[in-house]
C-alpha cells in the first residue's frame, strides 16, 4: 500500500469547495482525463452515492466505480475507488480558512496484480496527478465571478 497526501489552499468558502467537489460530474471541468461521470444511485449525495467513471490517458481507457464512504459537509468526503488494476480509498478534508479553504487529500493506493510490483512509480504519477487536478480546480473556483 502507498499512501499520497497533499493540500492546496482555495480562495473560496468551504462550502463553495466541498459541494462543488462532491458532485462528481464537475470533475470533468478541472480534470481533463476525465472523459464522463455518471450518478448511477437515486437521490441526494451521500453516504453510499455511487459514480460510474471513465478515465482516459492517451489511447488507455479507464472505467471504475467511485463510492462515497463518508459524507460530513463541509468538512469531510471520503470515497473509494475500485478498478481493475487498484482500489484507492481515502478522504479530503475542507477546512476555512480566514483566506479561503485548505483542501487536503490522502488516498491509500492499493494496486493489484502486476501493478504491485511499479507500485513506487504508480503513486509517484498519482501524485502529479492530484496536484495537477487540485491546482487546476483551484483556478477554476477562484476564477469563477459568481460566489
Amino acid at each position: 500500500m502507498t499512501r499520497i497526501n497533499g493540500s492546496i489552499l482555495i480562495r473560496r468558502p468551504v462550502e463553495q469547495v466541498f459541494d462543488f467537489v462532491a458532485d462528481e460530474r464537475n470533475e470533468p471541468v478541472y480534470n481533463p482525463q476525465m472523459r464522463s461521470v455518471e450518478k448511477t444511485t437515486p437521490g441526494p449525495i451521500g453516504i453510499g452515492t455511487l459514480w460510474h467513471v471513465v478515465m482516459a490517458s492517451g489511447k488507455r481507457i479507464t472505467p471504475f466505480e467511485l463510492e462515497v464512504t463518508e459524507y460530513v459537509r463541509p468538512s469531510r468526503l471520503g470515497s473509494i475507488t475500485r478498478m481493475s488494476s487498484a482500489d484507492i480509498d481515502g478522504a479530503l478534508t475542507f477546512v476555512p480558512e480566514a483566506s479561503g479553504t485548505l483542501m487536503s487529500w490522502s488516498w491509500d493506493l492499493r494496486p493489484k496484480g502486476m501493478l504491485k510490483l511499479a507500485a513506487p512509480i504508480f503513486a509517484s504519477i498519482g501524485r502529479r496527478q492530484e496536484q495537477r487536478n487540485w491546482s487546476s480546480l483551484k483556478t477554476h473556483l477562484e476564477d469563477r465571478r459568481e460566489p
